[in-house]
């Protein structure tokens, strides 16, 4: 057994991981730290959580010259969260000897940066552009620096920041020792490597077991348009504490989360355009558990360390498996169970089955729960917090209202009816939204023919006309339908289900009271069962489908 004694490591560096109670170098520490003790250029792949940012920091504070006063060492990130977690790790490893590390990194006031620049810093720890930014302003000198660490040098290169790294590498002394860490090596990251790097030895760590058993791993085939509906219905009965919910772009994560919050599951976003302040302010509240859900892309949620989260949630399915990996690793950890479920549309199969075969590990096809099955689930959850609190028997001035009720002659069972009834008021702000036909009859409804899906579910006729906007009947043909018209079309990107979900979850009807829809260019006309057509007009509030507002009047 190899120990970092034997590495050729300072002492005050060995005492100091023995501290922190590392008995043993893992294996790409004990491949690398005596590559870079010996000062040659390293090609380093290997997972996230396999050791790495010992393995380049410990001989990059062996080899520190004390008090030099200018920037010797450079480490390019691709985002602030793992810019900041790289500078904290290095600070720690480091903290029996007198260094200075800066992070610099984008959505923070230039000047303390500067400030501390000017003071004289031996490591600056930051992503490329906030790097780029200082050099070109004159802060950043680069001319003594001897050593240079690109970590997770793949996902700066899927963020677009080759070309700065690239900038910033031919402003270094070209004498410099560099590190490459990458997960993947695809074309760009070996063509870096052969520019930049000087003969570089390679140490690569096999995967181990890419997802732990552990983790409870769920997919369900829902359509595209009906994926929001299936992730509140998965809310409803999954017992979530914390969530981390996968989108796929920026604007995505802010408009599901706002979709979530509507509909009863507050949730939080994190992009890329936040402030710093705000980022942290939103992971605070996640962290301490003010806020259950938080709904990220796969670059803002780069550098978390959250131990405590039950749900991973792919709304929408990743395209490369190994991002998958990431994903779902985020749950089950400090040996905690964890579940991950995802999203897959019908022509998403086959993803789903490449992603399956990277594992080596099966994702169980489930059902997704019926309204009946979420009706019964807030029934039993009502009934055993009654329980609960019958048990505390903490309700003396409740009981007193009671007695005072039934001494006016009320029935004792009628007004614990009506008591439930009202404690159940909250559950009409969430009604239950209606999913359709792919998620029930998975690939075999998605390869059908579009006419013939069209006849499956007659509610739903927004085909193009060959001519614009063709007349409409002002008057429904099918008994007990009235035919409303609402101010929002084709033009403003209206779709079936934006007019289902938006109709039943703010007039508070059911769905499936909604007949067929017609979306023309500037307009839609959708027939809705007569009993609920003063319900729906009736709301004061405009309708709105994201930010933008709509009427609903009946068509003449």
């Amino acid at each position: 057994m190899t120990t970092f004694a034997e590495l050729g490591l300072l002492p005050t560096l060995v005492q100091t991981v023995t501290e922190l109670g590392y008995a043993e170098p893992t294996p790409i520490q004990a491949g690398i730290i005596p590559l870079m003790l010996a000062g040659q250029d390293v090609l380093g792949q290997a997972q996230t959580g396999t050791g790495k940012t010992a393995a380049f920091t410990l001989p990059i504070l062996h080899n520190l010259i004390p008090d030099a006063r200018y920037i010797q060492t450079l480490v390019l990130a691709p985002t602030r969260e793992l810019a900041l977690q790289v500078a904290r790790a290095m600070k720690q490893y480091g903290r029996g000897m007198n260094i200075d590390i800066l992070a610099v990194y984008g959505g923070q006031p230039y000047e303390p940066q500067i400030r501390k620049l000017r003071r004289g810093v031996d490591i600056v720890v930051g992503t490329p552009g906030r790097m780029l930014d200082l050099i070109d302003r004159g802060h950043l000198d680069l001319g003594q620096v001897s050593t240079v660490v690109l970590d997770e040098a793949d996902e700066m290169l899927s963020m677009g920041f080759i070309e700065d790294i690239e900038s910033i590498l031919k402003r270094t002394p070209g004498q410099r020792q560099t590190t490459l860490f990458s997960a993947t090596l695809p074309s760009d990251i070996r063509r870096l490597a052969n520019d930049y790097l000087h003969d570089p030895q390679s140490v690569t760590i096999a995967r181990k077991q890419l997802t732990v058993a552990t983790i409870s791993q769920r997919s369900y085939v829902v359509s595209e348009r009906y994926k929001l509906a299936a992730l509140t219905r998965l809310f409803e009965v999954e017992p979530v504490t914390s969530a981390l919910v996968f989108a796929r772009t920026r604007v995505g994560t802010g408009e599901l989360a706002n979709e979530l919050s509507a509909r009863g599951f507050p949730a939080e976003a994190l992009h890329g355009d936040m402030s710093q302040a705000s980022r942290e302010q939103v992971l605070r509240r996640f962290r301490d558990g003010r806020s259950k859900v938080l709904v990220a892309t796969d670059v803002a949620a780069r550098g978390l360390d959250i131990d405590d989260i039950s749900h991973v949630f792919n709304y929408d399915l990743p395209t490369d498996p190994e991002v998958y990996v990431h994903r779902v690793g985020r749950t089950a950890r400090a040996g905690k169970s964890g579940v991950a479920i995802t999203l897959v549309t019908p022509k998403e199969h086959y993803r789903l089955r490449q992603i399956q075969r990277f594992t080596r590990q099966p994702i169980a096809e489930a059902e997704l729960p019926t309204e009946d099955q979420i009706r019964r689930q807030r029934e039993d959850r009502l009934l055993t917090e009654v329980e609960v609190w019958l048990q505390r028997g903490r309700a003396k001035r409740e009981q007193e209202m009671v007695e005072t009720l039934v001494a006016k002659g009320y029935d004792p069972l009628t007004v614990a009816a009506v008591a439930l009834k009202l404690a159940r008021k909250e559950e009409k702000q969430r009604p239950i939204m209606p999913v359709v036909a792919p998620a029930r009859e998975g690939r075999r409804y998605q390869d059908r023919p579009r006419r013939e899906r069209r006849g499956r579910d007659s509610r739903y006729d927004d085909r193009r006309p060959h001519r614009r906007d063709k007349a409409i009947s002002t008057t429904s043909h099918e008994k007990g339908m009235v035919r409303l018209t609402l101010s929002l079309g084709r033009d403003d990107g209206l779709r079936p289900n934006d007019v289902v979900g938006t109709l039943a979850y703010q007039a508070d009807i059911p769905g499936r009271t909604i007949g067929k829809i017609f979306i023309q260019d500037q307009q839609t006309w959708v027939d809705v069962n007569e009993a609920y057509v003063g319900q729906i007009l009736s709301r004061n509030e405009p309708y709105r489908i994201g930010r933008k507002a709509f009427t609903v009047q009946l068509a003449a």
